[in-house]
């Protein structure tokens, strides 16, 4: 027979928020970038904004997203 005691089959306390933090989707991150880059594409055309494009996906690089 087992020697566990009861005590070790209760549920570990638990030490984190009940509620578990979503992931960040892509069409959400980095808004102040892509407000901007696509202001500029929609006025001059994507060849026109490539630094602002550039810094939208250096931005959504930082934050773990693979473009």
């Amino acid at each position: 027979m087992s020697t566990v005691s009861a005590a070790s089959l209760e549920a570990p306390a638990v030490t984190e928020a009940p509620e578990q933090k979503k992931p960040l989707k892509a069409c959400c991150a980095c808004p102040e970038t892509k407000q901007v880059r696509d202001a500029c594409i929609i006025e001059k055309g994507a060849e026109s904004c490539t630094e602002l494009i550039d810094a939208h996906k250096d931005c959504m690089r930082a934050l773990g997203f693979k473009i």
